[in-house]
């Protein structure tokens, strides 16, 4: 955790761009499913390259950087088979997006067990992660939903997460080693 707190603001960063995105989604509903693509391509990509930063510099200090590396090129892939495959039906963009969800959300709780020794914050970790499950479980299970209800819901959780993320870095940034 103590390499989280002396990069608290690329935490911070991350919290910042998912709000943006998440206010995105709610306040332009009317998209069109090609901007929502791209939107979505985009904030994936952005996020999997954040996520590959912190774990070359969790990897310069033989830190556990397996699991921030997985989710890092996870982001990286379902951005670019969003811009590649913008045909993509609405369904399918959905199943992509959960998927996505599931699986960097599992990366974040098993992030989070193994840095929970590390420090008392690992549990906001964890709990970003949870949001993820449980946004790719509602996809699944309601797939016929409206776009404009998806839009609406990647938005709401767009900006949980995001908050959550920002109160991790607010708390490692209190945290973060004098230089």
């Amino acid at each position: 955790m103590l390499l989280l707190a002396r990069n608290w603001w690329a935490v911070a960063i991350r919290g910042v761009v998912a709000i943006i995105f998440g206010l995105i989604a709610l306040l332009w509903p009317g998209i069109a499913l090609g901007a929502l693509i791209i939107v979505f391509g985009a904030y994936a990509i952005v996020d999997g390259i954040f996520a590959l930063v912190a774990a070359v510099r969790a990897a310069e200090r033989h830190a556990g950087w397996l699991w921030l590396t997985i989710e890092g090129i996870i982001g990286i892939i379902a951005g670019i088979v969003a811009f590649v495959w913008p045909g993509l039906t609405a369904l399918a963009l959905l199943y992509v997006i959960a998927a996505w969800a599931l699986v960097t959300g599992i990366f974040e709780i098993m992030a989070a067990f193994r840095l929970h020794n590390e420090a008392a914050e690992a549990w906001v970790m964890g709990l970003a992660g949870l949001a993820s499950i449980i946004f790719g479980l509602i996809l699944v299970i309601f797939p016929g939903a409206g776009a404009l209800a998806l839009l609406w819901l990647i938005g709401v959780f767009a900006i949980i997460f995001g908050v959550l993320w920002l109160f991790l870095a607010w708390r490692l940034h209190e945290r973060r080693p004098a230089f």
